[in-house]
């Protein structure tokens, strides 16, 4: 069956400004692009696009699947302007969560907070003695009541582990704040084993897929397989899920955690919808948290420069692993000390077998480390929505004489790096047209001013590119993804209007009408 679409504005996004009236579909490939005359003796149905814009299907390229289900499900915090209104939203959850469940809340920001504080451990005792564990917005901090703490057998005589700190007031109590690996002792306590809980991972991995769908997301590059249990947790809800019951494509990132027993375990993927992607490793935390690795000290907290999560010793065995296996790592590195730790490592162990590591984040950086950049097989993971969260509280968090390489994602495109970019959901919104004003615009929307760092600024084209090809760039796939052209998949995104016409709040208004994955029509708004 060949199908032609045709009657609306097809960007192939290969040049800028580059269409084509019509394009031919056999099964889940284009095989022509073309005017309507020369294709139309060719087809066996036509499709009628309506004057709708088609894209090559849209990517994220770094986001964390079953947790955005979850996050759909939780009690969501990220509204929340205040400490009070924070504990009002989490009284009012207690009085509809059952005793014998753990309670979660998803996305605090104190930064939204007027007077900056954050809850503490006695407040949260006083609304519920059964575990509670609130989750800030970046997922490196976690603030939990006493029982939850005990759950995971933190005592006020505990030691922060390596990787991680346990937070205390001025008094040395604890204050119910535990930052990156210091998470893990509670986390892991919580309730993670049998069908009933591997029913919830698919349930959640549903809602998370429909809600991308809806986005016109063909895909996306996630990384789930540590937190739930025992990998084969969420391997099995992938497998539950995608494939033939959703058509979707992800990328399955393998944390260093869990990376070698998959291995040996010789796993199974469902490719070309589930395949196996690097090993994922966190080198530091994130600059909210105040655990982002920098040289030097936080302009806000001068004995501070957050902390590495690896040893030099650590970081180097994890990557010689996975040059054992032939394989990338997929590296978490927000400050120049974490980007710095990594490239000294990946240079001393490069890549020689065509795959590209890739650099997730990459906030603050320096022109020395991108000069190494430039000579490795990298590609960088970018966060443009990241901007709007982080600033303006970040300026004063790194001081003005780091901002000249700071979220600096038009200097890394026009050196030449390649760039993909992601949402890491659920750390922000998941709506691939929100990450794309962000490049453009550089503040939330409909701000009143003119983006921080203006000449950092993408133009629609970039970032319609990060989505697309940049995407496929990430896992050595844009030799048949990420464009609209012969001998490529027919993933599309198809929306109500042109992306590049109008404002870019008319950009911000657009609604996905169709999504498409390998030549199947997968959402429909009609």
């Amino acid at each position: 069956m060949k199908r032609l679409w045709y009657g609306g504005k097809i960007y192939t996004m290969e040049k800028e400004n580059e269409t084509v009236e019509a394009i031919l579909v056999e099964d889940d490939r284009i095989i022509a692009t073309g005017t309507f005359n020369e294709l139309s003796n060719l087809a066996d149905e036509f499709i009628n696009l309506d004057g709708a814009a088609m894209y090559p299907g849209f990517v994220d390229s770094h986001l964390h699947m079953i947790f955005q289900g979850e996050k759909l499900t939780r009690l969501d915090l990220s509204k929340a302007a205040s400490a009070e209104e924070m504990l009002d939203m989490v009284k009012a959850a207690a009085k509809t969560t059952p005793p014998d469940q753990w309670l979660f809340g998803e996305g605090w920001n104190e930064n939204n907070f007027a007077d900056l504080r954050i809850p503490i451990i006695q407040e949260l005792d006083a609304i519920r003695k059964e575990p509670i564990v609130l989750t800030r917005i970046c997922h490196h901090v976690i603030l939990g009541n006493t029982s939850a703490l005990e759950a995971g057998r933190i005592f006020g005589d505990s030691k922060s582990p390596a990787g991680g700190e346990i937070g205390r007031d001025k008094q040395g109590a604890l204050n119910g704040l535990l930052y990156d690996l210091a998470t893990n002792s509670v986390t892991e306590a919580i309730p993670r084993e049998g069908e009933a809980y591997i029913e919830s991972l698919t349930d959640s991995l549903n809602l998370a897929i429909d809600e991308m769908l809806s986005y016109g997301l063909t895909g996306g590059h996630t990384e789930d397989m540590s937190y739930f249990g025992k990998f084969s947790n969420p391997l099995t809800a992938f497998h539950r899920v995608v494939g033939e019951k959703h058509h979707f494509r992800v990328t399955l990132l393998r944390h260093n955690a869990v990376f070698e027993k998959m291995m040996k375990a010789n796993v199974t993927f469902d490719e070309p919808f589930i395949e196996p992607g690097a090993m994922k490793i966190f080198v530091d935390g994130a600059l909210g948290g105040a655990t982002a690795a920098l040289s030097k000290p936080y302009s806000d907290q001068p004995n501070n420069r957050g902390l590495l999560i690896q040893t030099n010793e650590q970081l180097e065995a994890l990557v010689k692993l996975a040059r054992q296996y032939n394989e990338a790592v997929a590296v978490h590195m927000i400050g120049d000390a974490g980007a710095e730790q990594i490239l000294s490592v990946i240079e001393k162990y490069p890549l020689t077998n065509g795959k590209r590591d890739r650099l997730i984040h990459c906030c603050v950086l320096r022109e020395d480390l991108i000069d190494r950049m430039e000579k490795l097989p990298v590609v960088l993971d970018l966060q443009p929505a990241f901007v709007p969260s982080d600033f303006p509280w970040v300026i004063n968090r790194l001081g003005k004489d780091r901002l000249e390489w700071a979220y600096a994602w038009k200097k890394l495109i026009d050196r030449g790096l390649m760039c993909a970019a992601g949402t890491d959901a659920p750390v922000e919104e998941i709506n691939p047209l929100y990450s794309i004003y962000a490049a453009v615009e550089r503040k939330k929307p409909y701000a009143k001013h003119d983006g921080y760092i203006q000449e950092q600024k993408l133009s629609r084209f970039q970032a319609i590119q990060l989505y697309t090809i940049g995407s496929a760039k990430a896992i050595c796939k844009e030799h048949e993804r990420g464009l609209i052209k012969a001998g490529y998949v027919a993933d599309f995104s198809i929306f109500d209007r042109d992306l590049f016409e109008g404002s870019s709040e008319d950009m911000l208004a657009a609604k996905a009408l169709k999504t498409v994955v390998a030549g199947r029509i997968v959402f429909n708004r009609s």
